[in-house]
């Protein structure tokens, strides 16, 4: 009887799996990548102890170190084992993320993954599964956009590792992207990507911001107010864009004679006119100008600014800028995963 119960289930798993093997597979290939970047990885110490690491290396880590401890226990994110190691990526790309969205409406292409929900975007640690997925999509009629990263949260699946690109930001910069991603180990809403990026970015400036202010005053904090200010303008200046590309579409949406034309028109339009802003520093824009932009471009900037106003007035309204209670009560509201 035990065989016959054990043949069964063995049976129903490979049903499952052959059913959903492209989700198998991708799980497996990722699981691969992931933990050969955890295995890969050595403890910060032993950078900072081995007298060959270069002292701009070891002030960074240091850097690091303090920002995390910051988080922790002047913000309330959670204490995980995140960042207490580094991966040497040699200046290599890891991990490229594919997004696609409708080509005349600012609808997300989403997958569907266990345990997190639906997401508006998909991570490869093979450059040419990317490259496939991408033309998978433009096969489907999506507007396909792929892009590599300099961090990513695994939820506490997983230590997240220092990448050794992260140390080639600026000072402000690195501890807005370390506080960002433990946002993310903290506080995360199934099938919320929207809400859980823009809280993510919003308590990432404004941690930083405040890092800086109490450790840093007279050395990182002017440089990255400064990079707050342009970051602000340009995005502004985007969501401004993606408000009259979607007043396009709809004004279109029954007459597809030569909306194309009038799409890549405006979007020239848009990206042209950062040339007029009012930076702190026009070299900002320099990692900007060549990128290909479609409604991907625009729906990257939705997904993480849309919602900033929001965050605000509630930070200012309710917390009175204390942001370790406006986390707590962030927290409580919304229950990890």
């Amino acid at each position: 009887m035990i065989k016959k119960i054990l043949g069964v289930l063995g049976l129903a798993l490979l049903a499952v799996i052959l059913w959903n093997y492209k989700l198998v597979y991708y799980a497996l290939v990722q699981g691969k990548g992931q933990l050969t970047i955890v295995w890969k990885a050595k403890p910060v110490e032993a950078f900072l102890g081995d007298p060959t690491t270069p002292d701009s290396i070891k002030q960074k880590l240091d850097f690091i170190g303090e920002v995390r401890e910051f988080a922790i226990n002047e913000l309330g994110l959670n204490d995980t084992d995140n960042y207490t190691t580094m991966y040497d990526q040699q200046g290599k790309p890891i991990l490229w993320v594919v997004t696609g969205c409708e080509p005349y409406a600012f609808e997300a292409k989403v997958w569907k993954f266990p345990i997190v929900g639906e997401m508006p975007y998909k991570g490869f640690f093979i450059q040419s599964m990317a490259d496939k997925e991408m033309e998978v999509l433009k096969e489907e009629g999506y507007d396909v956009g792929v892009r590599t990263v300099g961090g990513w949260s695994t939820l506490g699946w997983f230590k997240d590792p220092i990448l050794s690109n992260m140390l080639n930001r600026s000072h402000g910069d690195l501890a807005n992207l370390i506080i960002h991603e433990l946002v993310h180990a903290t506080i995360f809403v199934k099938d919320s990507v929207e809400f859980n990026e823009n809280l993510a970015s919003f308590i990432g400036d404004e941690g930083a911001k405040l890092f800086l202010k109490r450790n840093y005053p007279d050395t990182y904090l002017a440089e990255y107010l400064d990079e707050l200010t342009a970051e602000s303008i340009l995005i502004d200046h985007v969501l401004r864009g993606a408000d009259k590309l979607d007043s396009l579409y709809h004004s279109v949406k029954a007459d597809t004679s030569g909306r194309a034309d009038l799409k890549q028109a405006l979007i020239k339009d848009i990206i042209n006119n950062m040339d007029t802003l009012a930076l702190p520093d026009p070299a900002y824009l320099d990692r900007i100008k060549g990128r290909e932009t479609n409604n991907t471009y625009f729906m990257s900037f939705l997904r993480y600014r849309s919602k900033q106003l929001s965050l605000q007035e509630l930070y200012k309204g309710e917390f009175n800028e204390n942001l370790t209670a406006f986390i707590q009560y962030l927290k409580g509201k919304h229950p990890f995963l």
